[in-house]
């Protein structure tokens, strides 16, 4: 039997070789991208620390690869692939051309760590394909199906992602041999091989990147990385470009950036997938990518057949992803009738047509309640208010603690003082105040400000409500102009003489504005029947008390409001000021916003709105980072963060569900989230520190702006705090999805909307989110609810929240207000108590 000859043995070895280095590329670009997509607060640090490895990395796999093969291993050519033209010899690279790939590779670098994913990147294989005009059909159809897998269809984004498309392009060219008729024109700069160039390479390439990281160190901070990770995250991108430089050179530069593409592909988690739709295509196009890859390796290398073995990599991770999700739906609860979102709903309708039978039908039956809640005389035209409530069909008639309990504490003054208060505070410097006069039949509003000239509508708002309310006014109002609330009351026993103001914005304000808790008295409305089992998890069930910052000292580092506020200024002081919105231990006379009026960008329009049998089964949400300022390290804190955080599932912490064994729910702890029930995500970062603006960019997965009726699709729809009050909140109401609110502000509707019917409640803590989400997404029975609730909530909206309902409203604040201003009036003071308290009994 002859035995092979060393030539043969070399030549089997060298088409081994290609196929080991398309599985090396390939599994470590797989792995430096996932590593890179949890850890992009390390990506130019760990490249920098990538490109100092590289070089001794070359050097000692080039030694061992000699050493393999006896013969110079480097100058044996392999057989054509597709007649793809035979590299030409290696020469010394020019100086310009290193430095323009070190200028490319570090453009491209940079943009990855800034903003994410490349979703172009699958372009410079077909570039590269057309200028060597090879495998142009099928790089082609490979390159624009994974591009549209990878992007969510943002204009700018794909305008953006031209620069690192254009800087990695130039790179690869460059490493390309100019054999190509088409790449004959390439003579300057000339191209060169990266073995032979990796130290100057290198070098120049480090540099560059330490200027950049030592300039955003300078400017925004020193980034905060993880030795270890950015260790281990910087020697797989080393392995990544030597593996990926040995395939180019068995093949072609084009199959190296379809290499590239399998990565990126491969590396996208099917369990932060929102659609099933897009999981599912991201591993046909990685599937797709490796079949290029296995088609352009050497013709005769018999192990590029195994290499299909990588396509189980996002394969089997798409399929424990589909597992994980059935597994989820096997186990949630399906028809209890013991789970405590069902019983909450059902307690809630038995309040709210409870308080819907007790409205009263006679100015009698008015103003006898009005004396029973509130201790007092109605104001002068009450009578007439009733009378024109009436007949307007107003569905409430005696719900309206939220004004007594922020007028009453004013009363403590005289109408004189509270006049002089008023001037007082006007005067003082530094405050967001509008001072608004209004006068005449019907009444006109003029506000003016000492710094501003638009007062957001506010004027334009009050003379759309007094042309309908048939009774004149000569009033003075103070409105604040900030999303965020302004007045704190003092204690009952050390008032002040005059308001002090303080500039707030940007600092923690919880220990000012729960100073007087120990003077407030907390009132809870008595329970009728057993309490609920919410089996440990905080499924809100007294909504009054779960905003109640008295009660809750945990709140302190849940929310932006108290944690960091954007521009809170503080007016300390009886000081009558109109707010949209203010937590419980404030005193800001609250009426309702303009945005919900006379801004058609927060109304609801018909025509946009899906049936609910064409929605999608998921829950909805996408904003700014508003809601407080964000400080680096801290922004982890703020309530729109920590919501955000949870739907996207970037940390791994435990979540709870409920189960049923035997009939009965207990809570269980999983670590699981299906991705496919949320689409959340921020679409804008604003309100922050440079450096945590970056960080947060990093961090989230974000999408451009959608357009305002996207949340229409959905089944769910989340809102949330802003600075202040949500301005899309009305619009969720009067659609046919579900609304999920979450807040600590209360508003002027707090006593006309009732959780369990008309919304669904969330806590701060986001703990039973995950529980609710499932339950009213994925059984029968929290479907059902979870229509009925949308249905409840759209019905009531038309019948409470009409533009004469705000009318109905403003015209009984107007007269209380009135009352207070009236310079004949005394101060009333029979041991009041301050507005953080309960003054009436509200069933």
């Amino acid at each position: 039997m002859s035995q092979p000859s060393i030539s043969s043995v070399v030549d089997r070895g060298l088409l081994d070789s290609a196929a080991f280095a398309a599985a090396a590329a390939l599994l470590s670009g797989a792995l430096a991208c996932h590593l890179s997509s949890t850890r992009r607060s390390s990506e130019l640090t760990s490249e920098l620390l990538c490109w100092v490895l590289l070089p001794p990395l070359f050097e000692l796999l080039q030694r061992r690869r000699r050493s393999r093969f006896p013969v110079d291993a480097d100058d044996k050519r392999l057989p054509p692939v597709n007649d793809t033209p035979v590299a030409e010899p290696c020469f010394r690279p020019s100086i310009i051309s290193v430095s323009l790939v070190a200028i490319a590779i570090t453009v491209s670098s940079v943009f990855r760590a800034e903003v994410g994913t490349d979703i172009l990147f699958p372009a410079v294989a077909l570039c590269l394909a057309l200028l060597s005009q090879r495998d142009i059909l099928a790089v082609s159809m490979t390159a624009v199906f994974s591009i549209a897998v990878l992007s969510e269809w943002d204009p700018l984004a794909y305008v953006l992602s031209l620069i690192p498309l254009v800087a990695t392009f130039v790179a690869y060219a460059l490493f390309t041999p100019h054999s190509s008729r088409w790449l004959r024109w390439l003579r300057w700069p000339r191209a060169f091989d990266i073995k032979t160039a990796i130290w100057p390479l290198s070098l120049r390439i480090a540099l560059l990147l330490a200027i950049v990281l030592g300039r955003e160190s300078y400017v925004i901070g020193v980034p905060r990385v993880n030795i270890l990770d950015t260790v281990v995250l910087a020697s797989v991108k080393a392995c990544t470009w030597y593996f990926t430089a040995q395939l180019a050179q068995h093949t072609s530069w084009v199959v190296a950036a379809v290499a590239g593409t399998f990565s990126l592909t491969a590396s996208q988690n099917p369990f932060s997938q929102q659609l099933e739709i897009r999981a599912i295509m991201t591993v046909v196009a990685s599937q797709s990518s490796l079949g290029v890859i296995i088609a352009l390796l050497p013709k005769p290398a018999a192990a590029k057949s195994k290499l299909w073995v990588l396509g189980l990599l996002p394969l089997l991770t798409y399929l424990a992803n589909v597992n994980a999700i059935w597994s989820a739906q096997a186990l949630a609860v399906l028809d209890s009738g013991n789970h405590t979102v069902r019983m909450l709903i059902g307690e809630h309708h038995n309040k709210f047509e409870s308080m819907l039978l007790k409205q009263s039908g006679t100015y009698f039956a008015a103003s006898s309640e009005y004396k029973r809640r509130y201790g007092l005389e109605p104001p002068p035209g009450f009578e007439e208010w009733f009378g024109f409530a009436l007949s307007h069909q107003s569905p409430v008639i005696d719900e309206f603690d939220t004004i007594a309990e922020g007028i009453k504490p004013f009363l403590r003054l005289s109408g004189q003082e509270i006049s002089d208060m008023m001037t007082q505070v006007f005067d003082l410097p530094d405050h967001e105040l509008w001072s608004c006069s209004m006068s005449g039949q019907p009444a006109k509003t003029e506000c003016n400000h000492h710094g501003r000239e638009n007062d957001r509508n506010n004027a334009e708002f009050f003379d759309k409500i007094t042309s309908q309310i048939p009774r004149p006014f000569n009033l003075k109002l103070l409105l604040n102009h900030l999303d965020e609330p302004s007045v704190l009351f003092p204690p009952s026993a050390h008032e002040m003489s005059r308001p002090n103001i303080t500039d707030m914005g940007g600092m923690r304000v919880w220990d000012q504005l729960t100073k007087h808790c120990p003077d407030q008295k907390s009132k809870t409305a008595p329970r009728h029947g057993p309490p609920i089992d919410t089996y440990g998890l905080p499924f809100v069930t007294d909504l009054k008390s779960s905003m109640n910052l008295c009660e809750h000292p945990e709140y302190s580092r849940l929310h932006g409001l108290l944690l960091a506020p954007e521009s809170l200024r503080l007016v300390e002081g009886l000081v009558p000021a109109l707010s949209t919105g203010a937590p419980s231990t404030m005193g800001d006379i609250l009426y309702p916003s303009s945005a919900y009026v006379v801004e058609d960008r927060f109304a609801y329009h018909a025509d946009e709105d899906v049936d609910w049998n064409k929605k999608r089964n998921n829950l909805y949400w996408a904003g700014s980072t508003t809601g407080g300022h964000s400080h680096a390290i801290e922004w982890h804190n703020l309530h729109r963060q920590r919501f955000v955080e949870l739907a996207q599932h970037l940390t791994q912490r435990p979540l709870y569900y409920l189960q049923q064994k035997d009939g009965v729910l207990t809570k269980v702890q999983s670590w699981f989230l299906n991705s496919r029930l949320y689409d959340v995500v921020f679409a804008n970062v604003l309100q922050c520190d440079a450096k945590a603006c970056r960080e947060q960019k990093q961090y989230f997965k974000r999408k451009p702006w959608a357009s305002g009726s996207r949340p229409f699709q959905s089944k769910l729809v989340f809102d949330l705090d802003g600075n202040g009050i949500s301005g899309r909140y009305y619009k969720l109401l009067a659609s046919k999805s579900a609304p999920l609110k979450q807040t600590l502000v209360r508003e002027w509707h707090d006593d006309r909307l009732v959780p369990w019917v008309h919304y669904i409640p969330v806590s701060q803590s986001l703990e039973e989110l995950p529980e609710l989400v499932l339950y009213l997404t994925s059984t029968p029975g929290g479907q059902k609810q979870a229509k009925e609730i949308a249905d409840q909530g759209r019905e009531w909206f038309k019948k409470a929240f009409r533009e004469v309902d705000y009318v109905i409203y403003m015209y009984r604040l107007l007269l209380e207000l009135a009352r207070l201003q009236d310079p004949q009036r005394p101060a009333w003071n029979p041991g009041l108590t301050t507005a953080g308290d309960e003054v009436g009994n509200i069933d």
